[in-house]
């Protein structure tokens, strides 16, 4: 740690003002920091090094032990057609969240500004640190309290949570809640975390962009096919709100069959989910859905646990165990005659 001392000198008022008027408008203060200064130079230049380094490693060490404690949250905004990325520091976690907006849908002049303008200390950053900050809440380090996607052009309030992924709730219902978990000043901190997520069960939406591990359910068997592992996605949410197709009606007999994939040579879950859209006519549409940062790690510990059910193996394993099937099968293949 750093190892400063204070020297005290005692002089006459008198004597001080005397000795500044020779000094050609510098205080005392001043010129007594500026001889400090010429001493320590004056030093060997080998003990002047040796201090200087030790100087500046503490104050290194000093610094990332400040970081490490500092905690941070990051939002996404969405409102009036602009998104806008920011972290804050410290971190606030849903409760605080879901009181900014409640504060800001019924108490803030929205003539004099935007949700944004309620953050004074926020710090702008790109939509690839924002999904790496997704990535170190889900991972629960404790760097990152929240992660919160605000969209007032569609009146959602999405949250990061550690085991499930994205919640999505309606603006008015978070508004809500928070009213509920705010309105007795006494209530202790615990009680008001209670409040506010009593009033949140089962008022969940299903959101593009914020699949959740309750969306998250397969059926059949993981099939094999070029290098990937392919699991059947049960449409058993809101298909039509994710993928902006028109299924969920009695207009027509169109259906949706999704497919997550693993790939088995990174060990890693695909970018995309696979949609293939099936129409009554007889017709096929292709498309695909680009996962999140949140939504691959909640589908892979989806993926994991359906794995273990269906083959008594983890992804890993399962994998490796198919690439050593394929190199074998590839080493037994008779080779082409020249």
């Amino acid at each position: 740690m750093a190892q400063q001392e204070e020297i005290v000198l005692w002089i006459d008022r008198r004597w001080r003002v005397a000795i500044e008027k020779q000094l050609k408008g510098e205080t005392l203060q001043e010129h007594l920091d500026n001889v400090l200064d010429e001493l320590c130079n004056r030093l060997p230049d080998q003990e002047y090094t040796r201090i200087s380094n030790e100087i500046q490693e503490e104050a290194r060490i000093a610094r990332e032990a400040v970081e490490a404690a500092r905690t941070y949250s990051a939002y996404r905004v969405m409102e009036n057609g602009e998104a806008r990325y920011f972290k804050v520091s410290p971190g606030e976690e849903l409760l605080a969240a879901a009181q900014k907006l409640r504060h800001y849908l019924k108490d803030f002049d929205h003539a004099a500004g935007k949700f944004i303008g309620l953050f004074r200390n926020r710090e702008p950053i790109s939509p690839e640190e924002f999904q790496q900050m997704t990535v170190q809440r889900m991972e629960n380090t404790g760097k990152v309290a929240g992660v919160f996607d605000i969209d007032f052009d569609k009146r959602e309030f999405s949250a990061v949570h550690i085991m499930d992924g994205w919640k999505t709730w309606a603006m008015h219902d978070v508004s809500v809640a928070a009213y509920h978990a705010s309105r007795k000043e006494y209530m202790d901190t615990e009680k008001r975390w209670q409040r506010l997520l009593d009033h949140l069960e089962g008022k969940e939406l299903t959101s593009a962009g914020h699949l959740s591990a309750r969306e998250f359910t397969f059926g059949d068997e993981i099939i094999e096919h070029d290098e990937k592992l392919n699991f059947y996605v049960q449409a058993e949410f809101d298909v039509d709100a994710v993928f902006g197709t028109h299924v969920l009606t009695d207009e027509n007999d169109d259906w949706l069959n999704i497919y997550a994939n693993y790939d088995t040579q990174e060990d890693r879950v695909c970018d995309t989910l696979d949609v293939m859209l099936c129409k009554g006519d007889g017709s096929e549409e292709y498309f695909s859905y680009l996962l999140n940062a949140a939504e691959k790690d909640v589908l892979l510990r989806k993926m994991e646990e359906y794995c273990q059910k269906q083959t008594g193996m983890s992804l890993c394993d399962y994998s490796r165990q198919l690439r050593e099937e394929q190199e074998q099968e590839q080493s037994f293949e008779p080779k082409m005659k020249m």
